[in-house]
C-alpha cells in the first residue's frame, strides 16, 4: 500500500468580528495537552493567526479522513478555550488593522526582512499531500508526470475567493497570492535528481531562497520525508473534501509511478500553457472550462471525468474508486468550497462566510 499523510493549515478568527487573531501560540499549547493530538501533530505557522495540524502516515483513505477529523475536533476545542475559532479557508475573507504579527521564530523574523509586504499578506491556508515514493529518482519522475493535472487538482480544491471583505472574482486568490514568492508556480521538469537537487542547490547558494522550505513549488520533493508533496490545494470547508483530494493525489502518483516503470514517454507541456491553465483555474475555478493535459480547453466537469478515468486503475488498487468518485460526483453537483463562500456572502453577507469557514468543537 502506499502510504499517505495530510497537512492542513487554519487560521484563527475572532467569532463576533470575523478578524484574525494572533493567538497561535496559545492554540498551540492547548491542543498539544494530549487529549486528541499527539506531540508535532499541531505546530506553528508563519503567523500568529495560524496553526497547522499533520497526520501520522496513513495507509487507507479512512484512516486519514479519521485523523484529519480527530485533528480539526483537538485544534476546535483549543480555540474555543481562547475564545476563537479555527478556519478552514484559503484566504482570510476580512483585514483591518494593523498585520497579524509573525511568529517568532528565526526562519519567519528573516521572511520580514525579506519581504515584508508578501508576509503581512500571508494570510492563506493550503492543504498538503504527502504520497510515498520508492525513492528520489522515481519522485522526480512522478513530477514530470503529474505537472499537468495540477491546474485541475487546484480547481476542485478553490476556496479563497473573498480578500479584505470583498470578492476577488478568483476562485482560488491563494493561488494567486502564493505566486508571487521568487519559487512558486508550477513546478519546472527535471532530468533527474540530480538535476532538481543542483537547481535547488543554485538557488541557495545565489541566497534567493534562504531554506528548502521556500520552494514554493505547487508539487515538489519533500525534504523531511521520502515522499512527493503536492501543495496547489486550499484547504478544504470539510474533511470529506480533503479525503477526496488525498485519493486523487495519490492515484496521480501511483499512475505516475507506474507509467515510469513502464518507461512510457514523459509528456512535453509548454510551460506557458502550464502557467496560463494553472492561472484559468484559479481564476474559475470548476464554475467554466478547464484545459486538459493536451492543451486544449474544456467544460470542467469533462476534465474532471478524464482525471477519474486516468488515474482509475490506481484508484481501484487502493480500493478508493467508490470513495473518491462519489465525492468528486458530490462536488461537481454542490460546488467547490468558493461558490459556497461566495453563495454564503449573497444570502447573509460577511457574518454568514465566518459562520461557513468556521470549524466548531462537537463538545457542549
Amino acid at each position: 500500500m502506499t502510504t499517505i499523510g495530510v497537512e492542513e493549515e487554519y487560521l484563527l478568527l475572532d467569532p463576533a468580528t470575523g478578524l484574525p487573531v494572533p493567538l497561535g501560540e496559545e492554540v498551540l499549547g492547548a491542543a498539544g495537552l494530549g487529549r486528541l493530538a499527539a506531540d508535532r501533530e499541531v505546530q506553528h505557522e508563519l503567523l500568529q493567526a495560524q496553526v497547522e495540524v499533520a497526520t501520522p502516515v496513513c495507509e487507507t483513505l479512512e484512516e486519514a479522513g479519521g485523523h484529519l477529523l480527530r485533528l480539526r475536533q483537538a485544534v476546535a476545542m483549543a480555540a474555543e478555550e481562547h475564545g476563537c475559532r479555527i478556519a478552514a479557508c484559503g484566504a482570510w475573507p476580512l483585514r483591518r488593522g494593523r498585520p497579524v504579527a509573525v511568529t517568532d521564530e528565526a526562519r519567519y523574523r528573516a521572511m520580514v526582512v525579506q519581504a515584508p509586504q508578501l508576509v503581512a499578506e500571508q494570510l492563506v491556508n493550503g492543504m498538503h499531500v504527502h504520497v510515498a515514493v520508492p525513492g528520489r529518482e522515481q519522485g522526480v519522475q512522478v513530477l514530470n508526470r503529474i505537472r499537468a493535472w495540477l491546474p485541475a487538482l487546484t480547481a476542485m480544491s478553490a476556496n479563497s475567493p473573498l480578500w479584505d471583505g470583498q470578492d476577488t472574482g478568483f476562485a482560488s486568490w491563494r493561488t494567486v497570492i502564493f505566486g508571487r514568492w521568487p519559487v512558486s508556480g508550477m513546478p519546472p521538469p527535471f532530468q533527474d535528481a540530480t538535476d532538481y537537487d543542483r537547481r535547488i542547490r543554485r538557488l541557495l547558494d545565489a541566497g534567493l531562497i534562504a531554506d528548502m522550505g521556500q520552494v514554493y513549488w505547487q508539487a515538489r520533493l519533500s525534504d523531511r520525508y521520502p515522499t512527493v508533496e503536492v501543495r496547489c490545494a486550499d484547504v478544504q470547508l470539510s474533511a470529506d473534501e480533503a479525503v477526496m483530494l488525498a485519493g486523487v493525489v495519490r492515484a496521480l502518483v501511483r499512475t505516475a509511478l507506474k507509467e515510469t516503470a513502464a518507461e512510457a514517454p514523459v509528456p512535453d507541456h509548454d510551460p506557458e500553457l502550464l502557467r496560463a491553465a494553472m492561472w484559468h483555474a484559479a481564476r474559475h475555478g470548476l464554475a467554466a472550462t478547464l484545459v486538459d493535459p493536451g492543451g486544449a480547453s474544456r467544460r470542467a466537469a469533462d476534465v474532471l471525468h478524464e482525471l477519474l478515468n486516468h488515474i482509475a486503475p490506481a484508484l481501484d488498487a487502493s480500493d478508493d474508486t467508490r470513495q473518491v468518485t462519489a465525492l468528486t460526483d458530490r462536488l461537481l453537483r454542490h460546488g467547490t468550497g468558493a461558490e459556497r463562500q461566495r453563495a454564503a456572502l449573497a444570502d447573509g453577507g460577511l457574518r454568514a462566510v465566518t459562520d461557513l469557514i468556521s470549524i466548531r468543537s462537537t463538545v457542549p
